[in-house]
Formats: structure tokens, sequence, C-alpha cells
């Protein structure tokens, strides 16, 4: 995971957030292409505790499919993404519509997570076994799912930009003189104050437009 993150980190840049679709919310016999043509934005959610501000962008990103393919295309007439001609492609070409000019790096693995105890059963009815979704819940007691379709995401983002802002924010209203431990674990009041600069040094690498001007007035007014 060190190794993933520091692939997708530059000009200063060090955490990546992640975010996730648990499962992957496709309907059963759509393909690829189908499901991801019914989304606006991202099918996944962001697992860290960070915002996704509006029109953001992204810098970098990795991103991993398992368990669901290309076949059996639906959508008439077909979008750019029913011609290509590979799962990857289709997940490349939808991350660039999105993410135009973000370094994304994509794979695609055929083997769904499973789902078997001890993993809890807490699915909607509307599940199959193999986790994809129904249009309307079976008249037959609700199969035990067995396993799910997953899409996970590691991205470097704005979005990273007011967590760690508020992070360094909540830390310049800590006085270490106040807390012994600092001082008894070896801290040293010089090497606190360092850590926090290069904090907001960090802070300010995922800041654009705006967020970037804004970020220097505060500096300013401290």
């Amino acid at each position: 995971m060190l190794h993933l993150a520091d692939t997708l980190s530059f000009s200063g840049r060090k955490v990546v957030a992640a975010g996730a679709a648990v499962p992957f919310p496709a309907l059963q016999g759509s393909s690829l292409p189908d499901n991801l043509c019914s989304y606006q934005d991202t099918p996944w959610k962001l697992l860290s505790s960070c915002r996704e501000p509006q029109g953001s962008c992204c810098f970098a990103q990795s991103v991993v499919l398992r368990g669901m393919g290309r076949e059996n295309p639906l959508r008439q007439p077909p979008s750019p993404l029913h011609l290509c001609q590979s799962t990857e492609q289709v997940l490349q070409l939808y991350l660039h519509s999105l993410y135009p000019g973000a370094f994304s790096t994509v794979h695609v693995l055929e083997e769904p997570c499973s789902t078997l105890p001890p993993y809890p059963q807490f699915f909607s009815p509307l599940l199959t076994r193999q986790g994809f979704l129904l249009d309307t819940p079976s008249s037959c007691p609700s199969p035990a799912v067995e396993s799910i379709p997953v899409l996970a995401a590691l991205q470097s983002s704005p979005a990273l930009h007011s967590l760690l802002g508020g992070l360094c924010q909540e830390l310049c209203q800590l006085c270490p003189r106040r807390w012994p431990a600092f001082f008894a674990a070896g801290v040293e009041l010089e090497e606190f104050q360092e850590a926090l600069e290069e904090l907001r040094t960090l802070a300010q690498c995922y800041a654009t437009g705006l967020e970037a001007d804004e970020s220097e007035d505060e500096g300013d007014s401290d």
C-alpha cells in the first residue's frame, strides 16, 4: 500500500484518499458500460474522512474492479464505452471522461470478492447470490450472498486539502506546554512546530485555484 501511494504522489504530495463501492451496484444481466453510463459521478464513496469538493479534479488514481465483465451490452444506441474491446479499456475511458488529464492506472480481476461465512450477511434482499441487483425483490427467500463485485480506488485529489488543512488548524490550537506527556515522550517544542509547518505545506500541495489563494491568506494572517 505504501509503494502504491508513493506511485500516485508527486509535486510534494504524500497522501491518498480511499474510496470503494462494496458491492459495486450492478444490475443482473447488464454490462459494465451499461452500469457506468447510469452514473453522473463516480460510483464509489469516499472511505477517508474528507468531503469531495464540488467540481473536484483528480491528480492521480489507481482503480481496481473485481467480478464485473464487459459482456452482454444492452444499451441502445451504444455509448463510446460500449465500443471498447476490453473491460480495462471501458474503465480507463470512463475515468478519463471524469478526470481528463489525471494519471490513472486500472486493474481488473475476474474473480469477485468472496462473502462466504464468517462474512456478515447484511446485504439488501435485492441482491442475488452473486451480488448483482434485481429490479424487484424475489418472491423466494433471499439466498445468502456468496460473492460480490467490488470497485475500489485510491486517489490523490483536492479533497485532501480540507482534511489536512483541518487537522493543521486543530493542532495549531494545541499547546504542548499544557501536556507533560509530550515532553515525557521526548517531543521538543521546536520539533512540534516544525512538524506543524510540514503538515501545512503538505495540505497546500492539494490546493487548487481559489483554495490556494485562501490558504495563502490564512498563512499571512498567522
